[in-house]
């Protein structure tokens, strides 16, 4: 099994939180315009884009490597004798 998502993953996590960030860029442009034709098209406009930036940069995240485990440097003990 491999440690990345899959492609289609990675597109349903995408289409899912734009769900969700574009309800949010709507109302946000509905209270700032008052006007419900512009809160749609900027949600609409932000939609695709985040959506095809988003999938990128999900993407891009499969080229990190994973480690099973964090390993952090420790701090020398100074212990007096």
């Amino acid at each position: 099994m491999s440690l990345g998502d899959s492609h289609l993953r990675s597109l349903a996590k995408a289409f899912s939180w734009r769900i969700v960030a574009t309800l949010t860029t709507a109302l946000i442009a509905y209270q700032v315009t008052g006007e419900i034709d512009t809160a749609i098209a900027i949600g609409g406009i932000e939609f695709v884009v985040k959506f095809f930036i988003y999938y990128a940069h999900e993407r891009a995240w499969q080229f990190v490597p994973r480690r099973a485990g964090r390993s952090f440097p420790r701090k020398p003990s100074h212990t007096q004798a």
